[in-house]
Order: structure tokens, then sequence, then C-alpha cells
């Protein structure tokens, strides 16, 4: 199976960094834009070309609010047309139907955060990415219902906002479930070691971030921090 097999297209915008990897990817799926990227000219060019040889726009989703996936939706959607635009900022809601796409709420990257799906493909911003994990700076326990939801679908693709195309989903959201209750355990070994401070704790559950994303995984630390005192595990 391929992306065209789904209908579904990939214009990856040009702006690599260690939180965008190779860049955001924006996804046209039959008619429709899922994460317009940032606002760089040749980037909207292209994905305005892939829509045009599908015969013209018919609207617009949005994952979450962050500039990378979100920054280039005015001139898109000037390039475009006053096509509809379907995000929790417009309100859309969990279970919403929007042309092929349906709803599917995962709060934990953003308390905004969407994923939709489209047939057998789920378009899952930063939710799941192709390559390594993501920060989460809301509810860790939404975050993980989120996921086990998609995990029940009947999926053949996620489509993340960053990195390749993952053609296992149940493996890869396995994998993603793992990682959390590997953090926690490493987190509730250091806490009953008697470590506090926010570096004692990063240093001994997240030591593989990298100095550039240490800032992203102390967020993580406090999203872990607060569903183990929710949960009457942590003080």
């Amino acid at each position: 199976m391929s992306l065209a097999d789904h209908g579904v297209a990939l214009v990856r915008a040009d702006n690599p960094s260690a939180l965008t990897l190779t860049g955001t990817n924006t996804w046209v799926v039959d008619r429709w834009v899922i994460d317009p990227g940032p606002a760089l000219d040749a980037h909207l060019d292209a994905v305005a070309a892939e829509l045009a040889a599908r015969g013209g726009a018919e609207g617009i989703a949005v994952t979450h609010d962050h500039d990378d996936h979100v920054e280039g939706l005015g001139a898109l959607r000037s390039r475009l047309g006053d096509v509809a635009v379907v995000s929790a900022r417009d309100g859309a809601a969990d279970g919403d139907v929007a042309g092929p796409l349906r709803v599917l709420a995962i709060p934990g990257h953003s308390d905004d955060h969407l994923a939709f799906v489209a047939g057998r493909a789920a378009f899952t911003g930063d939710a799941v990415l192709g390559e390594g994990s993501v920060f989460v700076s809301g509810s860790l326990a939404a975050y993980l219902d989120g996921l086990r939801r998609l995990r029940e679908l009947d999926l053949a693709v996620l489509c993340p906002g960053h990195g390749p195309p993952v053609w296992d989903p149940r493996a890869k959201l396995d994998a993603y479930l793992e990682h959390r209750l590997d953090r926690e355990r490493r987190l509730l070994a250091a806490l009953e070691r008697g470590l506090r401070s926010e570096d004692e704790l990063l240093d001994a559950a997240w030591a593989d971030a990298s100095p550039a994303l240490r800032p992203f995984a102390a967020e993580s630390l406090r999203a872990h921090l607060e569903k183990l005192r929710d949960e009457g595990r942590a003080a």
C-alpha cells in the first residue's frame, strides 16, 4: 500500500529543526488539507498546486495551534479561497465529521490537540510522530487515553506532523504507551530514592534528552508528576 492508495499526499515544509525533525508535514486527503504548516511561500504554493490537481480545495483541518502547524493558514486560504476551517479554536470537537475527516480529540501535547481519521489513515499531528517521542504539556492521562482510542481503530497508516508515515500503527502506538510507562517507572524510582528537584528528576528519568530538548522534557516531567499526584502515587 502507498499513500496514494489512501488518497493521501504529503507536502513537507522546509523548516527542519530538533523539534520539527525533517520539517512540518502538510497532508492532503481528497480535497482537504491537514495542517497548513509554516508561512513559507514555496511550501504553500506546493500545497495549493496539489489541491488544484485534485479539482480545488474543500477545507482545511488543524491539529493544534502551534506555529509550525498553523502559521501559514491565512496565506493558504488566500490562495485557496474562503474554504472551511476545522480546528479546536473554531469549535471542532471529538466525534465531529468534516468532509472525509472524523475528529478524534487527543489532548496532551497541547490542550487543543485533535487528530483526524479518513478511512484507514489517521493524521496525528504532534500526538504521534514518525520518529522519536513528543513532549506532553497538558494532561498525560488524557493523552494516554487518546492513544489507546487511536490504537483500537482499524488503521493502515499514521500520517504524523513530523517524520515519515507509520505503516504499523498498532506497534507504534504500543511503543508510545510503553515509552510513557517506562518514563513513569524511572520517575517513581527516582522519587523513591529521595530525589526531588527538577534537575535531579530529569537526570534520572530523562537522561537521554539533549540539552536543546531538556526544557521540553521538563514539561513532560511536570505532566507525569501531575498524573502521579492525581493518582495518589506522588506527594
